[in-house]
């Protein structure tokens, strides 16, 4: 027994806190020491994988602020994730993130997304990436290909280029080299960027995990809001390309979404795979649409109507107006692009594994419509009463 040892042992037996403290910090340092082979944050895992604990994951994630972010940032904080939040603009919009993990879990670092040494400082200490920035409308700054190819693949190298384990890209579900055009004559530019941005991953990360989730609804989303907005309603009416009769939406909660990226980042067996993220029931955009604003009626009738989008020229020229003063209702985009992508079907690709493969098994839309609508309700000022007429849900298609 080494001689600093038997020291301590007979200081601590003699209630000798201090002489047992000396002895142990002038133990015989010519003993081989543990050597730390990564010596890393991530090397200091503790805990049972609780919020209070450390699951040796460091988890810098792109896009923090957007919509899908702060589910991500919650779901890996409470599981003992360190979060680094790289953010854009004002501290303020990120700040509310703090309280997703433990104290000292959450970390911020301002960058810009032309800026790599920004980026790599961002995401040096980490041992998994997760990019979920996208555009949906460009700005004088940032063009789709600026954001969805260029951007993506600039966080790709320089992953790469800093030893980053792990690197998790969020896509869209109906990416193609080729999308079908319905209302633009060269199908949706976001559509082929997103497509050309997963290629962009792939070349700069070839272990990288893509993740391609169907349309996305919850609260502040880009589905219910987009169609509940009084912009997108037309006096009386809800124009929809083809009557929303031609259309077929999968849609899953952010919540699945958020336990998937979740799962796929504590997951090493995840890498290099493409996932698809679906809901478990399909509908016809129709039926989604006139369930909305019946549950937002209270069922107390049809308060707009559902007519074809190319029958209405008002429409069309409010849309044109939109564009040409540079989006006139940026928060919630009203333009050509947005309606192409919410007119879009949802295409499954066969054999793609889903959440399902996760372990994950997605809620249904009727089980989270009653909540998720109430901020859209009519009249809301009035109380419900029991024998109030509810909405029926909406008619399901057969899942091809």
């Amino acid at each position: 027994m080494a001689a600093w040892l038997k020291t301590a042992i007979q200081a601590a037996k003699s209630q000798n806190v201090y002489a047992a403290s000396y002895a142990i910090q002038s133990r015989d340092c010519s003993s081989k020491p543990y050597i730390i082979k990564n010596p890393t944050t991530a090397s200091l895992k503790r805990g049972t994988g609780g919020r209070s604990s450390f699951n040796g994951v460091v988890c810098t994630i792109f896009g923090c602020s957007g919509f899908i972010g702060p589910y991500v940032c919650n779901r890996l904080g409470k599981i003992g994730t360190q979060l680094i939040l790289p953010y854009r603009g004002d501290h303020y919009h990120v700040r509310p993130l703090k309280v997703c993990g433990d104290l000292g879990q959450v970390l911020f670092h301002p960058f810009h997304l032309k800026d790599e040494e920004s980026i790599i400082k961002s995401m040096k200490y980490s041992n998994v990436v997760i990019n979920l920035i996208s555009s949906y409308y460009p700005t004088s700054n940032f063009s789709y290909h600026d954001v969805n190819v260029k951007g993506a693949r600039r966080i790709a190298r320089l992953a790469k280029e800093c030893g980053v384990e792990r690197f998790i890209h969020v896509s869209c579900l109906n990416a193609s080299e080729k999308p079908k055009p319905l209302m633009i004559k060269n199908g949706s530019e976001i559509l082929k960027t997103k497509w050309e941005g997963e290629c962009a991953v792939k070349e700069e990360f070839p272990e990288a995990t893509i993740i391609r989730p169907a349309t996305i609804y919850g609260q502040e989303d880009n589905f219910i809001t987009h169609y509940m907005n009084a912009w997108r309603r037309n006096f009386k009416t809800v124009p929809l390309w083809e009557g929303g009769e031609k259309t077929e939406k999968q849609p899953v909660h952010i919540s699945d979404v958020a336990a998937g990226i979740t799962a796929v980042a504590t997951n090493p067996l995840t890498a290099g795979k493409t996932y698809e993220f679906i809901g478990p029931r399909r509908y016809k955009l129709i039926a989604l649409v006139k369930w909305f604003y019946d549950i937002a009626s209270r069922g107390q009738g049809e308060y707009y109507k559902i007519i074809d989008m190319k029958y209405n020229p008002l429409f069309r020229l409010k849309i044109e107006l939109n564009e040409l003063i540079n989006g006139l209702h940026k928060t919630k985009p009203m333009n050509w692009e947005a309606l192409e992508i919410n007119h879009t079907s949802d295409n499954i690709n066969p054999g793609v594994p889903t959440l399902e493969d996760l372990g994950i098994t997605p809620c249904t839309m009727e089980s989270r419509m009653q909540w998720e609508m109430m901020p859209y309700r009519f009249e809301n000022h009035f109380i419900e009463t029991v024998d109030e007429q509810k909405a029926a849900d909406p008619e399901t298609i057969p899942i091809k």
